[in-house]
């Protein structure tokens, strides 16, 4: 890629400590980083971490019809049926190539996942 690249940050206190970036967008890319949202259940913290991530990218010119691949980590694959819900009322009609799996742990213990998506803007 060899565009301007673009850093969008939601303000965390954790983009400046971690040097990293809620997205990056370079040219017609858009890469948002795993997002996560605190919630009584993974259901209700995958729809908080979509809707930041649906902020990260209107910020950066895209939208939730533009995302391509989509990546979820659980932490009890159990959960897969409530975080899928989730993640088909956010994308119906645009059908990302999509990861879920499941990981030992999150950076912090009452997270039950974290969502990452590629964007392409035509």
């Amino acid at each position: 890629m060899s565009g301007q690249r673009r850093h969008i940050s939601s303000g965390s206190v954790w983009e400046d400590r971690v040097k990293y970036s809620r997205a990056v967008r370079i040219d017609n890319f858009v890469l948002v980083s795993g997002t996560t949202c605190d919630g009584p259940d993974a259901y209700v913290q995958a729809k908080g971490a979509l809707a930041k991530i649906e902020r990260a990218l209107e910020e950066a010119g895209a939208a939730m019809e533009d995302v391509v691949r989509t990546r979820m980590y659980v932490t009890d694959i159990a959960n897969w049926e409530a975080v899928g819900r989730a993640h088909a009322e956010a994308f119906r009609d645009v059908m990302p190539v999509a990861t879920m799996v499941e990981v030992a742990k999150l950076i912090s213990p009452e997270l039950l996942v974290e969502i990452e998506v590629d964007a392409y803007i035509q």
